[in-house]
């Protein structure tokens, strides 16, 4: 299967196209620049150095969050153009999801996290044996301090993985729990991740339409909560 991937989730934007598990070719950029800048110019080089066509893929994936409310809106928009236009099917992937495939080789548990404010995170955690990841929470919005509760007792080697993971690892060595942080080149989203899982997610009958795919913020966004108030 042959998938186009799109990351947009955090401040650096990628994009990818993988078949049967393997890289065809990808693209990470992380300047400071806006997505909607430098997403579809990334995707364009990517299809014309590969001579591929969105049409020559099979579906187009994308991670729908959590994430900045801004960067998922962009990606899903994206995706859903994309897949409109060539009449693809979509793949929603939980950003979480996906960056614990950036180190799914290491035994142990994974903590995904991303940088919420307010003292929280954005976290699921994983256990990998063997390469083989199983799901332990749900995707969520957590306090540093319930998340370091939780762990307290736990005494599986600990990975922390994401755009939020030094800001975890260094609450969690406060509170006496050891873990590492990925490695530099796996630490941050990424799109290749977000096609592999969107393989394994296709292959499990979780496709949709152009229409059906829809982010997933977790908390209300900034002009819901005004609203609110």
């Amino acid at each position: 299967m042959r998938i186009l991937a799109l990351e947009t989730s955090a401040k650096a934007v990628s994009a990818a196209v993988t078949e049967d598990g393997k890289v065809l070719a990808s693209g990470y950029q992380d300047t400071g620049l806006t997505h909607s800048r430098t997403l579809m110019p990334i995707v364009e080089h990517l299809l014309k150095n590969t001579e591929l066509t969105v049409g020559d893929c099979d579906a187009i994936a994308v991670a729908v969050g959590p994430g900045s409310f801004t960067g998922i809106r962009i990606g899903v928009s994206a995706a859903k153009g994309l897949a409109f236009a060539a009449d693809k099917p979509a793949v929603g992937v939980s950003t979480l999801a996906a960056m614990a495939r950036n180190v799914s080789f290491a035994d142990g548990l994974i903590l995904c996290a991303m940088d919420a404010r307010r003292e929280q995170i954005y976290n699921a955690i994983f256990e990998s044996q063997n390469g083989r990841l199983t799901r332990l929470t749900p995707d969520r919005a957590i306090a540093l301090c319930d998340l370091a509760q939780e762990l307290q007792t736990d005494s599986r080697s600990k990975l922390v993985v994401g755009d939020g993971a030094a800001l975890c690892l260094r609450h969690l060595a406060a509170a006496g729990i050891a873990c590492h942080l990925a490695p530099p080149h796996l630490l941050m989203q990424n799109a290749v991740s977000v096609a592999l899982e969107a393989e394994q997610l296709a292959a499990e009958g979780a496709l949709v339409t152009a229409d059906e795919l829809q982010p997933v913020y977790l908390r209300p966004v900034q002009a819901q909560r005004l609203q609110e108030k």
